[in-house]
């Protein structure tokens, strides 16, 4: 199977970060972007040179997808170890592992130290578990890879115990831009659901209260479903098994095709193939048995009425649907999104699958919810970002407004990250612990021979801001001198012009006595040339 262009960066990036050190590192790829093709690749090219790879996963059904996906993709038989079945003295390269049976101390006891020269860590957002450190500890010396879809930034503050660097991302909006994944449209349904007294554990909302939460609503919930599934396949998420079975019977009794899979379900996967045969009106409900492993690129609508406040778990739900299918005349993904009455809990609604911040997706929400008909999501989001854009930029303006008479040898870092307009630096937040150091003295007086003030910053900060600026300077940008002398004299976000547009608008100044020209109204001139927009990405 040929690599997708994305994909095969991936793997490029995997290698470079192994090779430069980075012994445990992420890969973040999007639901449905084939996580499983490229470390399936990956083992192929260490089989290549003679190692091994084992493949750990904490359930059985991922072990046999990431089992015939790599034989389909590579040629490579896969051994098992698992239950009683076990790889010692199989002759495979590739040994797919039960976390659960591995984690044994009498079972790892019986692998040489050295027997995998790679590991990858399926569903990596997981790999905290004590069994998955028990194991990666004993194979201490093998490369490791850590493969998931969602690692948000609070996410990678915890793995970062584990990872120590992320390799390569493929992020959901990408993906989507790009065509391999089916652009989603987001529907505020104007249905009340009072969870204000459900209560919340390690981070999360307790499941067995939210069911009975939710039961009051279940018959509301199933009319509004039976007026805009009917022409879908729906997928439901639920908090508990018994509300998924009660909930089911109800949409069945409502003219749709209902189906409810639960963990305890003998005739399971004869539901789920029934479920994916089914045509239009056809509904599976689960207790979130489906969040991971399983795929069915004919549904195009998720309802989440197991609201949560973790955007991985939410994105998870979400990328069920988000997979193509056009031989079923899919069109796109139906996100329906009730209003959840939560009190002084927050959580994840739509718009968080796209925001890059917390007052974006705040605007977006607010939006969505007053058009009240299916919504582009990604649209509104970006419209929702420009405005909190706009509103951070009047805010800076009138912080500065009060600094502007003094005098600085130095430019402000905050004052040059908003005229050059760049949203990754203006929105930095640490994830790996060395980024949340204080600049390291090398750092600081690079930063200060670029004309910026380092103090204040840390690591990871100074590091962006670094490659920001050789960036800049390889691409002919204006200099951070320039930009502060422009912006004095009122120029708007001269950070966008080039170098050779700077210098001219610098010279007439110069020449007039380092007065604005007649004729020039800074507060709306625009060189000649378009403004530059570069791309950041580092894949």
């Amino acid at each position: 199977m040929g690599l997708r262009p994305y994909q095969r960066q991936a793997v490029e990036s995997v290698f470079r970060e192994w090779g430069c050190g980075h012994r445990r590192t992420l890969l973040v790829q999007a639901t449905g972007t084939g996580k499983t093709i490229v470390f399936a690749e990956i083992a192929r090219q260490v089989a290549e040179r003679g190692g091994r790879t084992l493949v750990l996963a904490h359930r059985g059904e991922l072990l046999d997808q990431a089992a015939d996906k790599i034989r389909r993709t590579t040629g490579l038989g896969c051994a098992v170890e698992r239950a009683q079945e076990s790889s010692l003295g199989a002759w495979n390269r590739v040994t797919v592992g039960s976390v659960q049976s591995l984690m044994r101390e009498d079972r790892l006891s019986r692998f040489a130290p050295d027997r995998f020269g790679a590991i990858v860590v399926d569903e990596a957002h997981h790999s905290l578990a004590d069994g998955y450190m028990r194991v990666l500890e004993h194979f201490s010396g093998a490369n490791v890879l850590g493969v998931t879809a969602t690692a948000d930034r609070a996410d990678r503050r915890d793995l970062g115990e584990v990872f120590d660097s992320v390799a390569f991302e493929y992020q959901l909006p990408q993906a989507i831009k790009d065509g391999y994944l089916c652009p989603i449209e987001a529907q505020t349904v104007p249905f009340d659901i009072d969870i204000s007294r459900v209560g919340t554990s390690h981070g999360d909302f307790v499941a067995g209260q939210l069911g009975d939460a939710l039961e009051p609503y279940l018959d509301g919930i199933a009319d509004r479903m039976a007026e805009l599934c009917r022409d879908r396949r729906t997928v439901v998420f639920l908090p508990l098994v018994r509300t998924a079975k009660a909930f089911a019977e109800m949409l069945n009794g409502r003219g749709l095709l209902a189906f409810e899979a639960d963990g305890q379900s003998e005739d399971r996967q004869e539901v789920l193939e029934a479920f994916a045969g089914a045509g239009h009106g056809s509904v599976l409900c689960n207790s979130m048995l489906l969040t991971e492993g399983w795929d069915c690129p004919s549904v195009d609508c998720v309802v989440v009425l197991r609201p949560t406040k973790s955007r991985s778990l939410y994105a998870q739900m979400v990328g069920r649907g988000t997979r193509l299918s056009p031989e079923t005349g899919k069109q796109g993904l139906l996100l329906l999104d009730f209003l959840w009455m939560t009190g002084r809990h927050e959580l994840v609604r739509p718009a968080a699958l796209f925001a890059r911040t917390a007052e974006g997706a705040a605007r977006a929400t607010e939006a969505m919810a007053e058009d009240g008909g299916p919504c582009d999501l990604m649209g509104e989001v970006d419209e929702g970002e420009r405005d909190a854009q706009a509103e951070r930029e009047e805010a800076l303006a009138r912080e500065l407004e009060a600094v502007r008479h003094r005098k600085a040898r130095l430019v402000d870092p905050l004052q040059y990250e908003m005229s050059i307009c760049d949203e990754d630096l203006t929105t930095y937040e640490p994830t790996f612990a060395w980024e949340m150091d204080e600049a390291t003295d090398a750092q600081r007086e690079a930063l200060e021979r670029w004309g910026i003030d380092p103090d204040g910053m840390g690591a990871g900060k100074a590091s962006l801001m670094l490659e920001r600026l050789a960036k800049r300077r390889d691409a002919g940008m204006a200099t951070p001198k320039q930009v502060r002398m422009l912006e004095r004299k009122g120029f708007r976000h001269p950070g966008t012009w080039t170098f050779a547009a700077a210098s001219d608008m610098m010279g007439r100044l110069a020449a007039n006595r380092w007065r604005v020209p007649t004729g020039v109204d800074p507060t709306t001139y625009e060189p000649d040339a378009e403004p530059a927009r570069l791309d950041w990405s580092t894949s």
